[in-house]
C-alpha cells in the first residue's frame, strides 16, 4: 500500500506506539483486499456497531484504555448501535438475573468508555443514526468508517454515501486515524452492479421479504433492482426511505449486501442509470411464486410450532417516526373492528430515543401507549440473545431479528393480525 508522508509518520510511530498499531492494523485490513491506499474519512459523524457491555468481550474494553490512555479518542464524534436493556420491556425475573449479573455485566463501564472517546450524546444510541432526528446522516460521496450493517447498506444505497462493510473496532481506528484503505463499496468499480433483479409481483412485496430473497441470492454482490418504481415512485419519500431501511437490512443480514440501487429511485440509479449494471451481470427474477417459495424456506425452531405467541418486536432496524404512525393508525382502526381496547399480545416498538422523543410531542407515542404497547430503544436482537429467549415464542416483521434468533418471521399485516385478534393466536 502506498501511505502519504504524513501516514508513514503516523505508522513509524510518530503519535506514539498506540497510534503505530491503529494505522498498522488499518494497513493490514487494506492489504487483505488489495487496497493500494489511504482515502480521508470525510463524514460528520462515525458509527459502532459495539453498543452492549458483555463480560465476554473483555479484550475490546482493554484495547479502548489504551486509545483512551493514549489520548486516541476519535477523530468525529460517532453515535453506537442500541443499547442492550430497558426495564419497560417484558421480562421474567429469571431473564433479568441474566442480563444484569452474567450477560450486560459492563454495560456502564462500557458506556463510560465510549463517553471518552467521543460518543455523539448519552442519546446517540440507535441503528438508525442516518434519521434526521438523531443527527448522523452523511452526505451523498461521504467516505464513511461504519460497521453495522443495516446503516452501512442504507448510507450506501439511499443516500450514495461511501462505505465497507467493516468490522466492529476497525471501524474505530478509522474514525480515530481519520482515514480508511480505499477498496470495494469506495472505488466506482466496485459500485457496479454484478446482478439485475426483476421485480414482477403482482402487489407491493413485503420490503423485509425481498430484502431476504435478493440477500440470499446475491449474497456480498451489488443488485441492481428493477420494478419498484411501481410502487415507490421515483423520489425519496419518507414512505419510500422506510421501505428501503427495512429491505436493505433484510439484504444485509440475509446475505452480505452492502450497497444496492434502485432503478428510477436511488441516487447512484437515477444519475447513472444502467451504466451501473457490469456487462457480465446476472438475473434473477422475483415474481410473488418466487417470494412464497423464499417465505416457505424459512424455518421455525420454537419448541412448539402451535404455541401462541408471547412476545411481539417491531422495529428491528428501529422505527422511523413515519413507520410509528402508520402503526398507530393501523392498530387504532383494527382495535375497534375487533371490538378490542388494547393489544392481545405483549408488544414492543423499539426506535432511537430521538424518534420516541420526536412521538412524545404529538399523539402517537399516547395513542400507542393506549393500546398496550410498549415504546423502547433497545436492540431487540441483544434482548433475545441469550437461552432464555430461545424458549420464547417471539414473533416479529424483521428479517434480520428472525435470521439471527429464534423469533419467527411474520409479515407486517400478519402481525397487525394477530395482536390485535382476540387470543393473539397465529
Amino acid at each position: 500500500m502506498k501511505l502519504t508522508p504524513e501516514q508513514e509518520a503516523l505508522l513509524n510511530g510518530e503519535k506514539g506506539e498506540t497510534m503505530a498499531k491503529v494505522v498498522k492494523t488499518l494497513v493490514m485490513y487494506g492489504d487483505a483486499f488489495g487496497a493500494e491506499r489511504m482515502v480521508p474519512v470525510t463524514s460528520k459523524c462515525g458509527h459502532t456497531v459495539i453498543s452492549f457491555g458483555l463480560k465476554a468481550i473483555q479484550p475490546v474494553y482493554d484495547l479502548y484504555d489504551q486509545l483512551i490512555a493514549a489520548g486516541l479518542v476519535s477523530g468525529q464524534k460517532f453515535t453506537a448501535d442500541p443499547r442492550p436493556l430497558d426495564p419497560e420491556v417484558p421480562s421474567s425475573l429469571l431473564e433479568d438475573i441474566v442480563f444484569t449479573t452474567i450477560m450486560y455485566t459492563h454495560q456502564e463501564k462500557y458506556e463510560a468508555q465510549l463517553k471518552k472517546l467521543g460518543i455523539l450524546s448519552d442519546d446517540g444510541y440507535t441503528c438508525t443514526c442516518y434519521l434526521d432526528q438523531v443527527g448522523n446522516k452523511p452526505e451523498k460521496g461521504d467516505v464513511l468508517s461504519w460497521a453495522e450493517s443495516s446503516a452501512v447498506v442504507y448510507a450506501n444505497s439511499v443516500l450514495g454515501a461511501r462505505c465497507n462493510r467493516n468490522s466492529g473496532i476497525i471501524e474505530l481506528m478509522g474514525s480515530v486515524a481519520g482515514f480508511v484503505p480505499e477498496f470495494g463499496l469506495l472505488t466506482d468499480e466496485g459500485r457496479k452492479a454484478s446482478w439485475v433483479v426483476e421485480v414482477r409481483c403482482e402487489k407491493k412485496p413485503e420490503a423485509q421479504l425481498l430484502g431476504s430473497a435478493i440477500g440470499m441470492k446475491v449474497m456480498e454482490d451489488v443488485p441492481y433492482v428493477k420494478g419498484l418504481d411501481k410502487w415507490l415512485g421515483t423520489e425519496l419519500t419518507d414512505e419510500a426511505c422506510a421501505y428501503l431501511k427495512d429491505f436493505g437490512a433484510a439484504t444485509a443480514s440475509n446475505g452480505a449486501v452492502g450497497l444496492y440501487h434502485i432503478d428510477k429511485l436511488t441516487p447512484e440509479a437515477k444519475e447513472l442509470g444502467t451504466k451501473l449494471i457490469k456487462k457480465d451481470a446476472q438475473v434473477y427474477v422475483i415474481d410473488d411464486a418466487e417470494l412464497e417459495r423464499v417465505r416457505e424456506s424459512y424455518p421455525v425452531i420454537w419448541e412448539n410450532p402451535a404455541a401462541k405467541p408471547e412476545l411481539c418486536f417491531v422495529g428491528c432496524p428501529h422505527l422511523s417516526l413515519s413507520q410509528m404512525e402508520d402503526w398507530a393508525a393501523a392498530i387504532g382502526e383494527r382495535l375497534r373492528e375487533n371490538g378490542l381496547n388494547r393489544v392481545s399480545v405483549p408488544t414492543v416498538f423499539t426506535a432511537s430515543p430521538a424518534v420516541l422523543r420526536e412521538a412524545e410531542k404529538g399523539v402517537t407515542a399516547a395513542k400507542l401507549r393506549s393500546y398496550g404497547i410498549v415504546l423502547s430503544y433497545i436492540c431487540p436482537l441483544m434482548y433475545m440473545n441469550n437461552p432464555l429467549c430461545k424458549k420464547k415464542a417471539v414473533i416479529t416483521c424483521s428479517n434480520k431479528l428472525r435470521t439471527y434468533t429464534s423469533a419467527r418471521y411474520c409479515t407486517e399485516s400478519e402481525i397487525l393480525n394477530v395482536i390485535t385478534r382476540k387470543g393473539g393466536t397465529l
